[in-house]
C-alpha cells in the first residue's frame, strides 16, 4: 500500500473511533444526573469513601491527622453557557473512557497487518491488558488523585477574607484531568512493550536509569498532586511499581527476541 492508501485506512479507523466516542458520549449526555450527582460531584463530600479510608488509617495509628470535617467551597457558574459546555465536554470524556477498549481494538486493526501471524493471535490479550490498565488508572485518578487534589485545593486559602467560590468548569476540569492523566500513566507497561519490541528500550537501559526515573516520578507526583509528602508518596508508589513491572516486560520481550534469533 502507498502512503496515501495507509492514510485512507487510518482515516476510517479514526472515523469509527469517533463514532464510538460520540455514541457513548450521547448516552453519557442523557445520563446527566448519574454522571454529575452520583459520580463527579461526590468527591467534594467529606463522607466520600477515600476520605473515610484515610481517616480510618489515621485512627488506626491513634491520630486524626488525615480526617476531614468539611471541604469549604461552593460551586458557581459565571457564564451563560458554562454549565452546558461542562456537560458537553464531560460527556465526550466519559464517551472516550467507555469506548477505550474499542479504540484500542481499532488501533490493533491498523497495526496488525505489519505483525506476524503469532503476534496477531495476541490481539485479545493486548486489548484486555491495555483496557484493564487504563480503567485501573481511571479508578486510581477518581478515588485517589482527584480527592487528594480537591481536599487540598478546596481547603487552601491565602486569607480568610477570600471566599471559596469555585467555578464549576474548574472543578470538573480537575476531575477530568486526574482521570485521563492517571489512565494514560497506567499504560506505561504497554508503551514499554512496544518500545522494547522496536529495540528503542532495553531492560539494561531501564535499570541503569532507574534512579533518574525515580526522580522523574517524584517530580511528576509533585506536579499532579497537592504539595504535601503523603499525597506525593501515595501517587508515586503505584508509578514506581508500574516502572518495575515495565522492566520485567522489557526482559521478557528481550528474552523472546533472543530465542527467536537463536532458532
Amino acid at each position: 500500500m502507498s502512503f496515501l492508501q495507509h492514510l485512507e485506512v487510518l482515516r476510517w479507523h479514526l472515523i469509527r473511533c469517533s463514532m464510538a466516542i460520540f455514541a457513548s458520549g450521547m448516552i453519557a449526555f442523557f445520563s446527566k444526573s448519574l454522571i454529575f450527582d452520583y459520580l463527579l460531584l461526590v468527591p467534594k463530600n467529606p463522607d466520600f469513601i477515600t476520605y473515610r479510608f484515610f481517616c480510618s488509617i489515621s485512627n488506626f495509628f491513634g491520630t486524626d491527622g488525615l480526617c476531614i470535617d468539611q471541604i469549604p467551597f461552593t460551586f458557581q457558574s459565571l457564564a451563560m453557557a458554562e454549565q452546558f459546555n461542562v456537560h458537553i465536554w464531560t460527556s465526550i470524556t466519559v464517551g472516550f473512557i467507555v469506548s477505550f477498549p474499542y479504540i484500542v481494538f481499532e488501533v490493533w486493526r491498523f497495526i496488525s497487518p505489519g505483525l506476524l501471524a503469532k503476534e496477531k493471535k495476541n490481539a485479545k490479550i493486548f486489548i484486555f491488558i491495555s483496557s484493564l490498565l487504563f480503567f485501573i488508572g481511571v479508578l486510581f485518578g477518581y478515588f485517589v488523585l482527584a480527592p487528594l487534589s480537591i481536599n487540598f485545593l478546596g481547603n487552601y486559602s491565602v486569607s480568610d477574607d477570600v471566599a471559596r467560590n469555585i467555578k464549576l468548569s474548574s472543578y470538573i476540569s480537575l476531575i477530568r484531568t486526574s482521570l485521563l492523566a492517571a489512565g494514560f500513566i497506567f499504560e506505561l507497561p504497554v508503551i514499554i512493550y512496544f518500545l522494547s519490541r522496536m529495540g528503542l528500550i532495553t531492560p539494561q537501559l531501564m535499570k541503569t536509569y532507574r534512579k533518574h526515573a525515580l526522580v522523574m516520578v517524584l517530580l511528576l507526583s509533585a506536579v499532579i498532586t497537592p504539595p504535601d509528602v503523603i499525597s506525593q508518596i501515595i501517587v508515586a508508589v503505584p508509578i514506581v511499581i508500574l516502572y518495575e513491572f515495565s522492566i520485567f516486560i522489557a526482559k521478557r520481550v528481550n528474552k523472546n527476541q533472543k530465542l527467536r534469533v537463536t532458532k
